[in-house]
């Protein structure tokens, strides 16, 4: 059986077939950098990692492309209202590259820690403005967009297949628009491919229609464009990018290529609470950070990143997940499960009998791998994957107290790496041992009563370094008015 792939556009599963041979170009719409990442960020990246590295399981040479989005996408995800960064950046106080950069690092060390791999080319909106005027450009020249008072816009009346992707046609969405739409635009279905800044607006660039920037839509085709070419194998995103960014993107990169912008689509689910869509819209959302440290009040403890990973890989990409504590920490439960077998076999191996690997053994892990492969080359179906690594786990425990070879050991512990690491990424290829939380508990206590004795002895320096040395290892005081002290991790 070969990879299939559910294509958003046709709405179709498709035998994956990329463009060249051995060789696939995957661009997939990074985040806007104004926070910090939550759990919706998490299904999203979590997901596309997982078809980057099933690609290259199956051999082909991968080119992952994820941008960084530091300018231009709106408050209404269309062409009205601030930028989200720009505002972000009021709120703050900062500078808004200033806050762009803090975002950034903040999600590259959460998606590190959900072991995610990270992209080949990461490349910012910011640093393509030059390639989006000259985008702009071309979409004037072949007469598929107009400049009105320094903005440009793309004529969707000139793009025949505008809908295509979403299932939607210009008449629905234009009886549907707004009222307050834009007096510039000529059908209110017509979207920004540049704006004109205002004189406050901090992020502008000068252009030949005057200073501004560049339209959200605009941007991910330059820069998918760049690093892939005009046609890209696979471009991915969350289902709420469908309508309008992805399908501007269609329209804007056919129109100035004459050629076909994408050959597979595809679309994860977003994650929800109590049935509504995760986000910072609705304030209902949960930083990564919140998830590892536990800091939030729906949560009952902190939880590995790798419980995170689980859960995710509990559902497949194109559901909804729902989230709760209850099912994180049965994600967690069970991921403990899963390190603590992996861990035995590998303990066990150095003490175990040389010898081959049984018959028996090396025909069921062949059928395991067979049947982890029937289930990744269905659109990826992660769920049915993940339950093989428990199967095998299974049979790993129970011939953990036989007298079984040190080759057959091996075998199994090759197999976990193989599917658990290389392709689910959540079976480590080494552990370090942990130490338990009531040792955790213990050693922090103790540094509290120095720190303690420190303040009572006026030895301030003492103390505050004390706190700074903890704060660097995540560990956060907190000083109460009655005068005790409890500790949190960040």
């Amino acid at each position: 059986m070969r990879l299939k792939l559910y294509n958003s556009l046709t709405r179709t599963k498709e035998e994956f077939k990329p463009l060249k041979k051995g060789v696939v170009g995957v661009y997939v719409c990074g985040p806007t950098v104004y926070g910090h990442a939550h759990l919706g960020h998490a299904k999203s990246y979590v997901g596309f990692d997982i078809l980057v590295r099933y690609l290259r399981y199956l051999g082909y040479s991968v080119t992952y492309v994820q941008n960084i989005t530091d300018v231009g996408h709106l408050t209404d995800d269309a062409d009205e209202g601030e930028d989200k960064v720009g505002e972000a950046a009021r709120r703050e106080k900062k500078h808004p590259m200033a806050l762009a950069e803090l975002y950034t690092r903040s999600y590259f060390e959460d998606m590190d820690r959900l072991n995610c791999v990270r992209p080949d080319i990461s490349p910012r909106a910011s640093g393509h403005i030059i390639e989006q005027i000259e985008l702009v450009k071309t979409l004037l020249e072949k007469d598929y967009a107009y400049e009105v008072n320094g903005s440009v816009y793309f004529d969707v009346s000139k793009f025949a297949d505008y809908g295509k992707l979403s299932g939607r046609n210009v008449e629905d969405m234009q009886a549907g628009a707004r009222v307050e739409i834009s007096p510039d635009k000529k059908n209110p279905a017509d979207f920004a491919l540049w704006k004109k800044a205002e004189p406050n607006h901090i992020m502008q660039w000068p252009s030949p229609w005057g200073m501004g920037f560049p339209g959200w839509h605009l941007e991910c085709s330059v820069m998918s464009m760049k690093y892939l070419g005009k046609t890209i194998d696979i471009h991915g995103g969350g289902l709420e990018n469908q309508f309008p960014h992805h399908e501007c993107e269609i329209a804007q990169s056919q129109a100035a290529n004459d050629a076909q912008f994408v050959r597979y689509w595809l679309h994860n689910n977003m994650v929800t609470v109590d049935g509504q869509k995760m986000g910072k819209s609705l304030n209902n959302f949960i930083t990564l950070k919140q998830a590892f440290s536990g800091a939030h009040e729906k949560l009952t403890k902190h939880y590995d990143p790798m419980a995170v990973r689980q859960l995710i890989l509990n559902s497949h990409y194109r559901s909804p997940l729902d989230f709760s504590d209850a099912a994180l920490f049965a994600a967690h439960s069970g991921h403990e499960k899963l390190t603590e077998t992996v861990k035995a076999v590998r303990k066990r191996m150095l003490q175990a009998p040389n010898g081959p690997i049984e018959t028996k053994l090396a025909k069921q892990l062949r059928q395991f791998r067979v049947k982890f492969e029937a289930a990744m080359n269905d659109d990826l179906n992660t769920s049915v994957a993940l339950s093989v690594l428990f199967e095998l786990a299974r049979v790993a425990n129970k011939l953990l107290d036989q007298n079984t070879t040190d080759q057959t050991l091996s075998a199994i512990d090759a197999l976990f790496g193989r599917l658990g690491d290389d392709v689910l990424g959540i079976v480590k290829h080494q552990y370090e041992e942990q130490v338990s939380d009531e040792v955790i508990d213990k050693l922090v206590r103790f540094w509290i009563q120095r720190r303690n004795q420190a303040r009572r002895n006026k030895d301030f320096a003492l103390a505050d370094g004390t706190r700074a040395e903890l704060d660097n290892i995540g560990i956060v005081l907190e000083d109460g008015p009655d005068g005790t002290t409890t500790w949190r991790w960040k």
